[in-house]
């Protein structure tokens, strides 16, 4: 009982605060994002700060990162593709694009 209760805090203050990273970059290690990606440099993939500042100020970046993220694509960043990440729940989704954009 007392870990549901410190764990609902815990995802209540990940809700609250899109900037809390912890939660957030566990979400993106458990779904394999850091296999090609980093916080601040470029590795597989382009870094998480790389995006954050080219989607900066666009309006429909949270949809069009989480469908990216989804549907996978390839040309943007470079020739490597990224794979389609369907397994990813909406929710977990969600606080992984904002936590991105947040970078």
């Amino acid at each position: 009982m007392r870990f549901q209760l410190v764990f609902s805090l815990g995802l209540s203050l990940v809700c609250a605060f899109p900037g809390f990273s912890l939660a957030s970059e566990t979400l993106a290690d458990q779904h394999a994002c850091l296999n090609c990606h980093q916080v601040a440099k470029k590795s597989i993939g382009p870094s998480f700060k790389s995006i954050a500042a080219k989607y900066k100020g666009n309006a429909d970046a949270n949809q069009q990162l989480a469908t990216k993220i989804v549907k996978g694509g390839s040309g943007v960043w470079g020739a490597v593709p990224m794979p389609p990440m369907a397994e990813v729940p909406p929710e977990e989704l969600k606080q992984i694009v904002t936590w991105l954009l947040a970078q």
